[in-house]
């Protein structure tokens, strides 16, 4: 692509994001993870329109350096090769001029983008990149990049960043606030936290047409798949059977092809951010690997789409959203999210660092009826047993009180309250 077609793309997508108004973006969790002296590329991965470009511009805008710009997810820029980037540098001093932070939005879509980023990184520039898929974690980029990257991983926002866009109190006591917490998280639960839905009118249109964008770009396009409509099929019987085992020949079954092929299909839903999976917990590797749970990496998913059965269970949805957030909150402390399950029992969530379990995290939605209560606790009381835990956390819609049991202590929270 010759120099003047660059400049003229280029400088329409700097005053593109001129036009963001910094007033009306809240704080995100991630932005102090994000490091702007740093001489390591700052790379922010996620689910695409999660909010990665919005956080890395917010950050530097708000740091008052002088940083140059370039969205790869242009279709102006498709025919784009690696030996453009040289003349995408070149342009962008011409339109910045000197300059030491450099934003490269979507940059995985331009093959040897490593190579690239890496010379930048010798000569002492500041890089902040994103990205919609894992290619962004491919061995290109540990091979490339290895010792010379920060990874911060985004969801679309938590339930304390939705309640910042809807102004709730996240901190009165009054019987009022507290019944509109509760109120707001049943619609968070249901609608789910992408930035954009708040614009939005029509949210199944826009979740369904995200779905197949992170299908049709993200996964078919990259692996070369021919069998899209069978993937996209199993996207939505998955994202509708959330918080379940993942049984490749089951799922294979379903859909006629072979375990083989559901195996890298539901990796390939996992690389682009759609779906989560969850070990199981055991302090033998080989079992770790066995019967993930899946997840949905938005509730949204699991509402706003063709074919969706699963908008009611609201245990499951609860279940969902608090093991985002458990993500969200331990990943940067380097402590890993697995459930647990023995013959009898079993408990949602196990948080574990450098082979220790240090919580183990049980939700259900209504504890109400004693049986129950029971069910949850026993489940709670033997897996500490078993793994040695005592800080135990039963997490509900809105009981709060204390259990004392023989294996330590039980604290019931109200879901609204632990989110926030």
């Amino acid at each position: 692509m010759d120099a003047q077609t660059l400049k003229e793309i280029l400088l329409d997508q700097q005053e593109e994001l001129k036009d963001t108004d910094l007033t009306t973006l809240i704080s995100r969790y991630e932005e102090p993870r994000l490091h702007l002296d740093s001489r390591l590329a700052q790379v922010v991965i996620g689910v695409r329109r999660s909010g990665k470009s919005i956080l890395c511009y917010k950050v530097l805008q708000q740091s008052g350096v002088n940083y140059a710009y370039v969205n790869f997810d242009d279709e102006r820029l498709t025919t784009l090769t690696t030996e453009d980037l040289n003349t995408v540098l070149d342009v962008l001093y011409r339109i910045y001029g000197d300059f030491k932070h450099l934003f490269l939005d979507e940059i995985q879509n331009i093959e040897g983008w490593p190579l690239f980023v890496n010379r930048l990184l010798r000569k002492g520039m500041h890089i902040f990149l994103t990205g919609s898929n894992a290619k962004l974690l491919s061995n290109e980029l540990v091979t490339h990049l290895t010792g010379r990257h920060h990874k911060v991983e985004l969801y679309p926002f938590s339930f304390a960043e939705y309640c910042k866009m809807k102004n709730v109190d996240t901190q009165s006591l009054t019987t009022k606030a507290k019944a509109l917490r509760i109120k707001v998280l049943e619609e968070y639960m249901q609608g789910g936290g992408f930035p954009e839905l708040f614009n939005e009118t029509d949210k199944r249109e826009y979740i369904q047409g995200l779905m197949d964008s992170i299908i049709k770009k993200d996964i078919a396009k990259r692996f070369k798949l021919r069998h899209v409509e069978v993937l996209r099929r199993m996207a939505t019987y998955l994202s509708d059977n959330y918080c379940q085992e993942f049984v490749a020949s089951k799922v294979a079954s379903l859909f006629g092809i072979s375990d083989h092929t559901a195996e890298n299909y539901y990796s390939y839903l996992k690389q682009a951010f759609l779906l989560i999976g969850v070990n199981r917990f055991s302090f033998k590797s080989a079992e770790r690997v066995l019967n993930e749970k899946v997840y949905v990496v938005d509730t949204a998913f699991a509402t706003d789409k063709e074919g969706t059965l699963a908008t009611e269970n609201l245990g499951w949805r609860l279940e969902n959203v608090v093991l985002v957030e458990l993500l969200r909150r331990t990943k940067p402390e380097f402590a890993d999210v697995f459930y647990y399950k023995s013959r009898e029992r079993q408990v949602d969530f196990v948080v574990a660092k450098d082979g220790k379990v240090q919580e183990l995290v049980q939700v259900s939605y209504d504890i109400s009826h004693p049986k129950t209560e029971r069910r949850e606790v026993k489940g709670l009381k033997d897996a500490s047993k078993a793994l040695g835990c005592n800080r135990m956390t039963l997490i509900t819609l809105d009981s709060e009180k204390t259990i004392s049991t023989e294996n330590g202590t039980i604290q019931v929270v109200s879901a609204a309250n632990w989110l926030t």
